[in-house]
């Protein structure tokens, strides 16, 4: 078995991946731990790249907690998360669990009002 050592700092405790099995499992307690995880480039309070920005600015006009997790600072995170969630690109962003989409997907619910009644639907459950 091939030996591989990541640690996410999420929260309190780091989670720490060994291999793809163990990445997928780590990745799904990540992604189920809040009810909004954004994997971006950068910080919400310092984002690093255009796109990573309008999706923070959009939860942060919907008022919605949400979790960030700067993928610049682990080179396998950032390939790990490509295969999990099988997007080329980031921000990606999960909701309840689930990939919602990247920057241009967000951009579009935004419009339509469709991600605002996902979020209400979600946050109040």
């Amino acid at each position: 078995m091939e030996y591989r050592h990541v640690s996410i700092s999420f929260g309190v405790e780091p989670l720490v991946m060994y291999n793809s099995y163990h990445y997928r499992t780590t990745l799904d307690k990540v992604v189920t731990s809040q009810k909004v995880v954004l994997f971006m480039k950068g910080t919400k309070e310092f984002p690093q790249c255009g796109f990573s920005h309008t999706v923070v600015q959009i939860l942060k006009s919907l008022n919605v907690p949400f979790e960030t997790i700067n993928i610049l600072e682990n080179d396998m995170l950032r390939q790990g998360l490509k295969e999990y969630s099988n997007w080329p690109t980031f921000p990606q962003l999960y909701i309840d669990g689930e990939f919602f989409g990247g920057c241009d997907i967000t951009v579009e619910a935004y419009k339509s009002g469709e991600l605002q009644e996902l979020l209400e639907k979600i946050l109040c459950s």
